[in-house]
C-alpha cells in the first residue's frame, strides 16, 4: 500500500499527469483500501490534487476510510487531507466534522503551516466549525513568531471568509504583520487588508503601514490585488490620500485586461466612496464592462452570477457618476436596466 501511495506522490511531484496511470492507480488503491495508513491517504489525496486528476469514486472511498481511521491521523495528515479535498472542491461535511474534532484533540501538535492550511481548507469549502476555529486561534497566537507572510495571509483569509470573530487573534496578528511587512508580497498584502476590512477590524497603525507598503509594491499588484486593497480601505472607512488613489487607478488601467467584472464593480464602488470624480480616469473601467458585455468576451454566466448586491453597487456607481460628474450612459442600456 505504501508503494502505491509513494508512486502516486512521486509522479505528482515531478508533474507527470498521465490519466491512464492515475486511473490505474486509483483502481489499485480501491482494492487495497484497508491497508492504507493516514500518511498514505494524505499523500494520495495530495498527488491527485497536484496533477488535477479527478476521481470522485476514489475521493468518496478515501473520505469514508479517513473517517474510519481518524484516530490514527496526526496534525500533518489532517492538514494535508482537508487541504487536498478543499482544492478539488470536494465537500464532505461528515469528514470535515470528524477531522474538526480530531484536530482539536491534536491541537498541541499543530505548527504554523498546519494551522494556516487547516483553517484555509475549512473556509475554502465553506465548512465553519466554531470549536476548531476558536481552538486554532489560540494556538496561532501562541506560535505567531513562527508564521511567515503566506501563513499569516491564509489564516486571516480563512477567518474572514467564514466570518469567525476572533478579535484577539486579529489584534495579535496586526502587530506581527507590521513587524514582517517587508516580507509580504503584493498578493498577501491585499489578502491581509481585505480580511481586516471583511471582519470590520480597524487597526490604524496596520492600515497606515500597509498603505505605504502597497505604494512600494504597486508595480507587482495584479487586478485582484488592486480591487481588493482599494475596496478594503473604502469599506473600513480609511481615507486614502489623492496621490495614492491616483496611483491605484493608474495601476488598474495598466492591468485592465485582467479584471473580472466583479473586480471592476468593487473598484468603481470604492472610488465613489472616496468621492473620486476624475471621470476620465474611470471611463476605461466602465468601457471595459460595456465592451465585454456587448461582445460577450466574458462568459454570459459571468454577468448572471453577479449578486444582487453587486448589481446594486453597479447601479449606484453609475447613478453617482451621472449626478456628480454629469456623465450619462456609462453603461449599456440593457445592463442599466438589469442592475436597477
Amino acid at each position: 500500500s505504501q508503494n502505491i501511495a509513494n508512486t502516486a506522490w512521486a509522479y505528482a511531484k515531478v508533474g507527470h499527469s498521465s490519466s491512464e496511470l492515475f486511473d490505474a492507480v486509483s483502481h489499485k488503491i480501491m482494492e487495497k483500501l484497508d491497508a492504507f495508513n493516514s500518511q498514505d491517504i494524505a499523500n494520495i489525496m495530495w498527488a491527485y490534487t497536484k496533477v488535477g486528476h479527478s476521481s470522485p469514486e476514489l475521493f468518496d472511498a478515501l473520505s469514508n476510510k479517513s473517517m474510519e481511521k481518524k484516530y490514527i491521523f496526526d496534525s500533518r495528515s489532517i492538514a494535508m487531507t482537508v487541504s487536498a479535498y478543499a482544492k478539488v472542491g470536494y465537500s464532505s461535511p461528515e469528514l470535515f466534522d470528524a477531522f474538526s474534532k480530531k484536530a482539536v484533540d491534536k491541537l498541541d501538535t499543530f505548527d504554523s503551516q498546519g494551522i494556516a492550511t487547516t483553517v484555509w481548507a475549512y473556509a475554502k469549502v465553506g465548512h465553519s466549525s466554531s470549536e476548531l476555529f476558536d481552538a486554532l486561534s489560540y494556538k496561532a497566537m501562541e506560535n505567531l513568531d513562527t508564521f511567515n507572510s503566506q501563513n499569516i495571509a491564509k489564516t486571516l483569509w480563512a477567518y474572514a471568509k467564514v466570518r469567525h470573530s476572533s478579535p484577539k487573534l486579529f489584534e495579535a496578528i496586526s502587530y506581527k504583520v507590521t513587524e514582517k511587512l517587508d516580507t509580504f508580497e503584493s498578493r498577501n498584502i491585499a489578502i491581509t487588508i481585505w480580511a481586516y476590512a471583511k471582519v470590520e477590524y480597524y487597526s490604524p497603525e496596520l492600515f497606515d503601514a500597509i498603505s505605504y507598503k502597497a505604494m512600494e509594491s504597486l508595480d507587482t499588484f495584479n487586478s485582484q490585488a488592486v480591487a481588493n486593497t482599494v475596496w478594503a480601505y473604502a469599506s473600513i472607512g480609511y481615507k486614502i490620500d489623492s496621490i495614492k488613489l491616483d496611483a491605484f487607478v493608474s495601476k488598474a488601467a495598466s492591468v485592465l485586461d485582467e479584471f473580472k467584472v466583479q473586480g471592476i464593480i468593487n473598484l468603481l464602488w470604492s472610488l465613489a466612496v472616496f468621492d473620486f470624480k476624475d471621470v476620465d480616469a474611470v471611463d476605461p473601467l466602465f468601457s471595459k464592462i460595456t465592451n465585454d458585455y456587448n461582445s460577450l468576451a466574458y462568459d454570459e454566466d459571468d454577468y448572471r452570477k453577479l449578486s444582487k448586491e453587486e448589481l446594486s453597487q453597479l447601479h449606484q456607481v453609475s447613478l453617482w457618476y451621472n449626478e456628480e460628474c454629469k456623465r450619462d450612459f456609462l453603461l449599456p442600456a440593457k445592463l442599466r436596466k438589469e442592475s436597477k
